[in-house]
């Protein structure tokens, strides 16, 4: 349900229209979906991915992001268990990925949906501190989020061609999650965006997808590298520190 909620955000955000009204069309037809066309992943299947008015064919992108929020949420529950913080980081998933499908489509990182992220995330992380090991998780969140926006803003002031500030206020964003399990956690995740991103960037140039010219989408890789370290990086940095 909150992946189909998600498709609507990223439909409608990047245009400035309201996530809220008017209900869900086809924009072919314009025809207002029916109650049994709108549900998540099974109405897609059914239909076979076209309207059922017009028959225009309908982006397999939408049960694709019903299903990856989906695994995402399933992930984070089993990552946290019974953890009050849960919710914050239900939040970021669904965030980063609205953030993501924007920025492939679209390349750009709407301010309205790192807004949102902030809004509720930070009073959830608040309650997640005080239901868990104490306050000192809150300072680690604004520590954090200092942190991660700081390096990414000289990136973006050194190479400016390479890096928007979307990217360094996603950043941000990130770091407030991240910093919230501790400072650790933050450099991972850091590390683990600008190692997809590289990755990503020479396999894409490599294919002929994209020339070296081309501006290649980062967020993907933040949200990618942000979401591996929430769900893996403990065992990853006690195995570091052991070592």
């Amino acid at each position: 349900m909150v992946g189909s909620f998600l498709n609507v955000v990223i439909h409608r955000v990047p245009q400035r229209e309201s996530v809220v009204r008017p209900r869900s069309r086809c924009p072919g037809c314009n025809t207002q979906l029916a109650e049994r066309d709108n549900i998540p992943v099974v109405s897609w299947l059914l239909l076979r991915g076209r309207c059922r008015t017009c028959q225009m064919a309908i982006s397999p992108r939408y049960p694709l992001i019903e299903l990856l929020t989906a695994v995402l949420f399933a992930a984070v529950g089993a990552r946290f268990g019974a953890e009050w913080a849960v919710p914050a980081f239900l939040v970021l998933a669904a965030v980063l990925t609205a953030v993501a499908a924007i920025d492939l489509e679209h390349f750009i990182v709407p301010n309205r949906i790192l807004l949102v992220a902030v809004i509720l995330g930070v009073p959830l992380l608040v309650v997640g501190a005080a239901g868990g090991d104490g306050w000192d998780d809150v300072s680690g969140a604004a520590v954090g989020a200092a942190i991660a926006f700081s390096l990414l803003l000289v990136v973006n002031l050194a190479y400016p061609r390479g890096m928007g500030m979307g990217d360094v206020k996603l950043a941000g964003v990130l770091g407030l999650f991240l910093g919230f399990l501790d400072v650790g956690h933050v450099f991972l995740g850091l590390f683990m965006g600008f190692l997809l991103g590289a990755v990503g960037g020479v396999t894409l140039i490599a294919s002929g997808v994209r020339t070296r010219r081309d501006h290649i989408p980062y967020a993907p890789f933040q949200a990618g590298g942000a979401l591996f370290v929430v769900l893996f990086g403990r065992p990853i940095l006690d195995w570091y520190g052991g070592g």
